[in-house]
């Protein structure tokens, strides 16, 4: 949600799109920056941002939905573009009630 909130306040985004993709990776951190870059590439090649998502992972294998729509400039002043993201200082880990917490 953070990524593209960067771009586009995510409640003037309709999810009425879905877009999936599958990452495997050798731990969390890596799916995490995975992920990141495949909706990242996904929003650069169709034009698209997304504001609902939904994730599971399991034995280094992620599974990731969202849904989103096709960028429209009047509609959701898109401020910036984000061209990647980078192994820098990442950090996913899990607290006692089981959720997720990814920086």
């Amino acid at each position: 949600m953070a990524l593209c909130a960067t771009v586009t306040d995510p409640d003037l985004v309709h999810p009425n799109g879905l877009f999936e993709a599958d990452c495997h990776a050798p731990d969390d951190e890596f799916l995490h920056v995975d992920r990141l870059n495949a909706l990242i590439s996904e929003m650069s090649e169709h034009r698209t941002i997304f504001s609902k998502f939904e994730v599971t992972i399991s034995d280094g294998r992620l599974h990731g939905r969202a849904w989103g729509a096709t960028v429209d400039p009047a509609r959701h002043h898109p401020a910036v573009e984000v061209k990647g993201a980078t192994l820098t200082e990442p950090k996913v880990s899990r607290n006692a009630d089981e959720l997720w917490t990814a920086q």
